[in-house]
């Protein structure tokens, strides 16, 4: 009777361990799956952050570009000015030599 006794106690011992070594697979299944969320989730904000960033660096750029062609615009329309100021101004004589001879 031994015999048997010593089996059912291996195979009891088995089935324990068998059933513990589930256990822990189930267990380290779900850390690695937890693991595996929590590193998504940082990749995901580190993601977002970096889109974020370059967004930001995008509209600099954009802006920088903008305000050297709006001066560059600007520069263009003052001297388009002057040189219709200049133009308009030697006609001036002309101008009022018409104006006497009409008033004469």
């Amino acid at each position: 009777m031994t015999t048997i006794s010593e089996a059912i106690t291996t195979i009891k011992k088995a089935e324990n361990d068998a059933d513990r070594l589930i256990q822990e697979a189930r267990e380290k299944s779900s850390q690695l799956l937890e693991d595996a969320r929590n590193r998504s989730a940082e990749l995901l904000e580190k993601a977002e952050r970096e889109a974020s960033e370059k967004g930001d660096e995008i509209i600099l750029e954009a802006e920088e570009r903008a305000r050297k062609e709006a001066i560059e615009i600007s520069g263009k329309a003052k001297r388009e000015v002057e040189t219709m100021k200049s133009a308009a101004m030697g006609k001036v004589p002309e101008a009022a030599s018409v104006i006497v001879k009409s008033i004469l």
